[in-house]
């Protein structure tokens, strides 16, 4: 893995300490990886089946009870929607 370097404003830093509980550096690498998704998104105009049915898997969807043709309106739905 690789590391990098953020600058922050002092306040944000303040305030980020009053929850040392939290990963921040975790935070920034979803954070990173959500944007550069987004990013990839644009670029192509559509998500490839892949890392769709990743995302779905990962936030804990049962993707075997989904009729194909409502997953196919609902995923038009949203394109429009951005």
């Amino acid at each position: 893995m690789v590391n990098i370097t953020i600058s922050i404003p002092q306040e944000l830093c303040e305030k980020m300490k009053r929850y040392s509980e939290v990963k921040w550096s975790e935070v920034v690498r979803k954070a990173i990886a959500s944007h550069v998704d987004r990013l990839e998104i644009v670029e192509c105009g559509v998500v490839p089946m892949k890392k769709l049915a990743k995302k779905l898997k990962d936030s804990g969807v049962d993707t075997s009870s989904i009729d194909l043709e409502k997953a196919i309106k609902y995923y038009e739905e949203g394109r429009k929607l951005e």
